[in-house]
């Protein structure tokens, strides 16, 4: 019935007065063998019973373990592991709510911590739609995530200059007219392998290959340390953000950045030349982890 029911979508869709979604589907292979350095990725999702990296638990993994070029076009899907997991304590109602995930589909389940790491193990890249989260998850039960490099498919890819008013995953499925078992890890990781492996609207880039390019490249964490209060809502507009932790603002910025910022703070904020503010280099190897965490 697939041919049939495609027909009829297109016809309302020809009419002007209809979008018709369709369920995102696993990822078709690419029919000619690359013809450029290749490289293997992976695509995680996780479910959890909070959102707290410390003390909550993840509850169900999803990974897609992928082959890509260095041009970014995804070639060929490699495996799929998506596992439950039972928690130590009870899933939160709220959580069930989002996920659908009871205590009773997880008891008795236990997520192979073997087939995890090996599934990682020659990784160049572990891409998810909230990598903040989702890395300082699971870098306390699987330790090899510490090593890998992350980037992050919500921020690291200008949807918005591309056409897209949200980035969060259903958001952008609907906005390429698909739709899909949200708040499930391995249907988030499908759908975001579908989102990856196609054009950018405006550019006509591949997204992935733009993620790539983004998340290869540096960036410096500056530190407005002893910035008068006064100027508090000037760093704000600017985007610094308040680490409690420090009780200082900070700000990460490209690397080609750097000069432009400290021009800025000198001139706007402590109002004279400043050379000795803290700051820290950032890579994907650690970039979204705990370590990089501005309150740890």
């Amino acid at each position: 019935m697939t041919q049939p029911l495609d027909s009829i979508a297109s016809v309302l869709e020809g009419t002007g007065e209809y979008r018709v979604l369709r369920r995102v589907r696993p990822f078709v292979e690419y029919v000619d063998p690359p013809n450029e350095p290749t490289f293997i990725g992976l695509i995680l999702d996780t479910e959890t019973t909070g959102i707290d990296h410390a003390r909550d638990e993840v509850i169900e993994l999803g990974i897609i373990k992928f082959e890509y070029g260095a041009s970014g076009r995804v070639y060929r899907v490699l495996e799929t592991l998506n596992q439950l997991h039972e928690p130590s304590k009870p899933i939160p109602s709220e959580v069930t709510r989002l996920t659908g995930i009871t205590d009773a589909d997880v008891a008795g389940h236990r997520i192979d911590d073997a087939a995890v790491r090996a599934m990682a193990a020659d990784a160049a890249v572990v891409i998810a739609h909230n990598a903040s989260f989702d890395r300082q998850m699971c870098e306390g039960r699987w330790p090899i995530f510490a090593e890998k490099n992350w980037a992050c498919s919500c921020h690291q890819v200008p949807w918005r200059d591309e056409g897209h008013e949200g980035m969060k995953l259903g958001y952008l499925l609907t906005d390429y007219g698909f739709f899909h078992n949200g708040h499930r890890a391995i249907d988030d990781c499908h759908a975001l392998m579908a989102l990856l492996a196609a054009p950018l609207r405006v550019s006509g880039r591949l997204a992935l290959s733009c993620l790539l390019e983004t998340a290869r490249k540096p960036t410096v964490r500056i530190w407005a340390a002893g910035s008068p209060i006064a100027t508090k809502d000037v760093l704000k507009a600017r985007s610094y953000r308040w680490s409690g932790r420090r009780r200082c603002w900070y700000i990460d910025v490209e690397e080609e950045r750097f000069e432009i910022e400290c021009t800025f703070l000198s001139e706007e904020i402590f109002q004279r030349e400043i050379q000795d503010l803290p700051t820290d280099r950032i890579t994907a190897r650690d970039r979204f982890s705990a370590r990089t965490n501005p309150e740890n």
